[in-house]
């Protein structure tokens, strides 16, 4: 009988021609789909088993072997992580720094209104509108491995700080602080054994010691808003509002910066926005 995890299989291996994997296109084929002979092969595994595993005669494929059909049958990130769960494993975790086109269309909407930066799970950033860089300094000029706020919030020995060029003050500084670790700590479970947020763990765990007593308790929670003041260089400073979204599996973080509306606040942030119109888009 065929199970659920048959079923997914025999529709991916039905809806991929040969051209797309490189193979020649024979004229006298009965399915415009691989064969299994040819998923077989791509996957690295014998038909008899692809039979099987269709046929609902063997339901548990090992971890390795689902990683090989996902490649073999071009899976994007949803259908292979759906595969996993069909063969009764976790999915494999990654942290991405992609910023998919919708979030990409609303980051360049409200770059004359408001403040706006995507950062990845590990609080690397990735993205930002001309608010962002008009309120903050443009971090183009920042090498991408640099453009890290849990490094700016706690800098070792030497380090200046990146993502701001001017002065910006929390207005609870020690709650947003644990926020960013628990927030961090978050991370490590849910993308296991992750190189780069390994690394910056590490480095943070070792060159401050603010950010190892913190780790050391152990808090594991979200960073979700904070309260902050911008010495602007142009119009002075600014008292904003910062709200933190996550947006999908891939846990991206949208930071949003505003001022209260009707406020003196609000006007010196249009001012900024403005004054910072030509600041590039990332």
């Amino acid at each position: 009988m065929t199970t659920e995890l048959g079923a997914a299989l025999r529709t991916w291996r039905d809806r991929l021609t040969p051209a797309a994997v490189g193979l020649p296109s024979a004229h006298a084929r009965r399915a415009a789909g691989l064969r299994r002979e040819e998923l077989a092969d791509l996957a690295g595994i014998s038909v008899d088993y692809v039979v099987r595993l269709e046929q609902g005669r063997f339901a548990s494929p090992s971890a390795q072997v689902v990683a090989a059909l996902a490649r073999a049958l071009q899976l994007t990130t949803a259908e292979r992580d759906h595969l996993y769960r069909l063969a009764g494993h976790v999915p494999p975790a990654d942290i991405s720094d992609h910023v998919p086109p919708g979030l990409q269309r609303m980051l360049t909407r409200l770059g004359d209104t408001a403040a706006v930066a995507v950062f990845a799970a590990d609080w690397q950033l990735i993205s930002w509108n001309r608010g962002w860089a008009a309120l903050l300094g443009d971090p183009s000029a920042v090498p991408p491995p640099l453009r890290n706020f849990a490094r700016d919030s706690f800098p070792a020995e030497g380090h200046t700080p990146r993502l701001s060029q001017w002065p910006v003050t929390s207005f609870a500084r020690e709650v947003t602080e644990a926020a960013i670790v628990s927030d961090l700590r978050r991370a490590t479970g849910r993308f296991p054994g992750h190189r780069r947020l390994t690394k910056l763990v590490r480095d943070l765990t070792e060159g401050n010691r603010r950010f190892a007593e913190l780790w050391a308790a152990g808090g594991v929670g979200s960073h979700r808003e904070d309260h902050k003041i911008v010495d602007h260089p142009t119009v002075g400073p600014i008292a904003v509002d910062c709200d933190v979204l996550t947006d999908g599996d891939a846990e991206l973080k949208i930071v949003i910066l505003t001022a209260a509306a009707d406020t003196d606040d609000e006007t010196r942030l249009r001012l900024a926005l403005v004054s910072g119109s030509g600041a590039q888009l990332m």
